[in-house]
């Protein structure tokens, strides 16, 4: 017996290992070659204009600036000097708005936009707008995250043009930026949007000045960032958490449920994680926050995966000190986790159905959790109350049928295998500029993205 669990313990740390070896090396491959195919544009390949005709200083004396033409008649001209990127942005225009906004992932929910008209006595206008969602009252004037300098911004009209002008500061140079173009022919209201009557999204890189559609694999990105992680940080793991807490009666079928589950939950939070990071190399979104709480539950759960190869035997003095380790670091990762999820619908400017959705789930969960300790608690203080002859059933005896869970933990341990065997995501080779999800045998491919369309389109 003693031989067994000495080979149980040296099986234990091998795996453990070989998870830890796994995680430390695991590297997404890079979609690489950022070289680019477009060529920085000049002035020239632009409209002749002569901005000290209308632009106040210190627009008017931009000697030289890149051009791009980024939407059918719409012009962005730009210049950097230091830490100071100048922007200059010229449309056709007789009435109502334009604007141009800056964007973590090309949704409008979320970003930051300057927008530009006339009013009705003649007199031009610019703000910054925060569009926090999709309904006109989340359009908030004079907010916004764009790091404006202390040069006010400014906008005139030349012949049938408007010119929206601005600088940002900032200590990071930009990159690749998801740009957002819209108008409207109705003239802002109190400063209240009207609804655009067209709008686009580019990714628009101000290193080479070149530009190219939003793909709508960012999108499916995201929205399957979003997905995986609330199956996994927000169903799967606590359900496997509350097995092991208000479960232990059914030794050993309570272990089992909780390990299979929690390992399947494991492979989804790993997921999860990469698809984030895929996202933060395809468009540079910067959520410090979000991503490092990700980070920091990542890291948990691998300590509670290598927990469970080295878990001490059940007469080892250190038993106690690994059950308090076990689940206390276990209550931390879900409790972040959950915050994360917070986080990151409010970084993405998520709908009511997603806050709807995940509220609902969240409550399921507490609910669930909190009668489940009040039962605890009775049978407990039962317990206590009776003479120790009296033999009892533990918590839910009657109510958790043996053959039942034993069927329920092999579809379990079935479903699990095939959905971890079948479950592949797969960056493939940068000349190919694909994203492919594989799962149960279905293929989804996310083409073009555009970290690779320069020299790949």
């Amino acid at each position: 017996m003693a031989k067994l669990r000495s080979w149980t313990q040296i099986w234990r740390s091998i795996v453990g290992m070989c998870i830890l070896n796994f995680v430390l090396n695991f590297k997404i491959v890079t979609l690489a070659d950022d070289t680019g195919s477009n060529s920085i544009v000049s002035e020239g390949d632009c409209k002749n204009t002569n901005y000290q005709i209308f632009l106040p200083p210190p627009y008017q004396n931009i000697s030289s600036t890149i051009c791009k033409p980024v939407w059918h008649s719409y012009e962005l001209r730009y210049t950097k000097t230091g830490d100071t990127t100048t922007i200059i942005l010229s449309a056709p225009y007789t009435v109502g708005w334009v604007g141009i906004g800056f964007s973590r992932d090309g949704m409008m929910a979320g970003s930051s936009a300057m927008v530009g008209w006339v009013n009705k006595h003649g007199h031009a206008k610019v703000k910054q707008f925060y569009l926090r969602g999709r309904r006109q009252s989340e359009v908030i004037v004079d907010k916004g995250e764009l790091p404006l300098n202390t040069v006010p911004a400014a906008v005139a009209t030349n012949g049938a043009e408007i010119y929206i002008a601005f600088q940002l500061q900032a200590t990071t140079p930009f990159g690749k930026q998801p740009i957002l173009l819209a108008f409207s022919t109705k003239r802002p209201l109190n400063h209240h949007l009207s609804k655009h009557e067209d709008k686009t999204a580019v990714i628009f890189d101000f290193s080479s000045g070149s530009t190219g559609p939003v793909s709508n694999g960012l999108i499916q990105i995201r929205k399957s960032h979003g997905i995986v992680g609330v199956i996994g940080w927000g169903l799967i793991l606590p359900v496997g958490a509350i097995i092991a807490r208000y479960f232990r009666h059914k030794d050993p079928l309570w272990f089992y449920l909780h390990s299979v589950i929690q390992f399947v939950g494991f492979a989804f939070g790993l997921a999860t994680v990469l698809l984030g990071l895929q996202l933060y190399r395809s468009v540079h979104v910067h959520i410090p926050a979000h991503r490092g709480i990700g980070i920091f539950v990542l890291v948990l759960s691998i300590l509670q995966i290598l927990a469970f190869f080295l878990r001490p035997d059940k007469d080892s003095k250190f038993r106690n000190i690994w059950n308090l380790y076990h689940s206390w670091f276990g209550r931390m990762a879900l409790f972040f986790a959950a915050l994360n999820i917070v986080l990151g619908m409010r970084a993405a400017g998520a709908g009511n159905d997603w806050k709807i959705g995940y509220g609902f789930l969240v409550s399921i969960i507490l609910v669930a959790v909190i009668v489940l300790e009040v039962m605890a608690y009775l049978k407990r203080s039962q317990k206590r109350s009776l003479p120790h002859t009296f033999q009892m059933d533990s918590v839910g005896e009657a109510t958790f049928p043996t053959n039942l869970a034993k069927v329920l933990f092999a579809l379990l341990q079935v479903v699990s295998i095939v959905a971890v065997s079948q479950f592949r995501l797969n960056l493939i080779h940068p000349a190919t500029c694909e994203l492919r999800w594989s799962f149960l045998g279905v293929d989804r491919y996310f083409s073009h993205l555009e970290v690779c369309q320069d020299g790949h389109s």
